[in-house]
């Protein structure tokens, strides 16, 4: 139970840091927040309870083809905001852009012969 509360404990840690430091600096907490940092963070908390090799290896590898549907979201929304469509209506289409290209990743990447681990 304690080490649970240490690892959610830390992970707010990080997301509170990023939206306080992003009020005095927008580009360092982007900086920050492009970290990949919670990836780190579950590959050690997934070594420390698995310890398994080709767990962790796969869940990687997996990551990796995971970021890829969610970048264009990091560019649409603020061309949403740019354009006049309220916050939380362009974190909507931003967020549905990037379940539908989640969506197109899980179907195509395995015929191209990359596993997911799924």
């Amino acid at each position: 139970m304690l080490y649970l509360l240490i690892k959610a404990t830390l992970s707010a840690i990080i997301i509170v840091a990023i939206s306080e430091i992003g009020k005095r600096s927008p580009g360092f907490a982007a900086l920050i927040a492009s970290l990949p940092l919670v990836s780190v963070l579950g590959m050690i908390w997934l070594w420390r309870d698995t310890e398994d090799t080709a767990r962790l290896s796969a869940h990687s590898a997996a990551t990796f083809w995971y970021v890829l549907p969610s970048l264009p979201m990091f560019l649409f929304i603020p061309w949403l905001l740019d354009r006049g469509v309220p916050f939380y209506g362009a974190l909507a289409l931003g967020a549905a852009l990037t379940i539908a290209l989640y969506f197109l990743m899980v179907l195509i990447v395995p015929k191209l012969g990359v596993d997911l681990g799924n």
